[in-house]
């Protein structure tokens, strides 16, 4: 066998056939039409406090970034000094911008996240009453 031959078995053999596109599995009812998960409401719980972790730390730079911007001066009175801080503020404004789009996209994903959890919650209540 040559080398690439000896790369895709070893590559086979730990992550199986990759060439072939597995079925989606979504648990809890949840999902679009790209793929899926699988947890239990318990994980969810956890991957979402992850996520609010998370929301903290990026919301905690978003004043970190508000604080700079408020005491952001030039450090003389000429206009050498007032461009360098001027291209500073454009700098901290985008940053200030991508930090607010991240705090959007993680709660809008919490939220998503905690209708999954609730969902999946009801169907193993309802599956937990059809058993018993």
């Amino acid at each position: 066998m040559n080398i690439i031959g000896d790369a895709a078995s070893a590559i086979k053999a730990v992550w199986g056939d990759l060439t072939t596109p597995k079925e989606p599995t979504v648990y809890g009812g949840g999902g679009g039409g790209g793929g899926g998960f699988e947890m239990s409401p318990e994980e969810l719980k956890t991957v979402i406090g992850l996520w609010q972790d998370e929301l903290k730390k990026v919301s905690e730079d978003g004043m970190k970034i508000e604080d700079i911007l408020a005491d952001l001066r030039p450090p003389g009175q000429d206009e050498a000094s007032s461009s360098y801080v001027d291209s500073g503020v454009d700098s901290l404004l985008a940053l200030q911008k991508q930090n607010d789009s991240m705090k959007e996209y993680i709660t809008g994903y919490i939220a998503k996240l905690e209708i999954a959890r609730t969902k999946t919650m009801v169907t193993d209540q309802a599956n937990t009453m059809r058993t018993t």
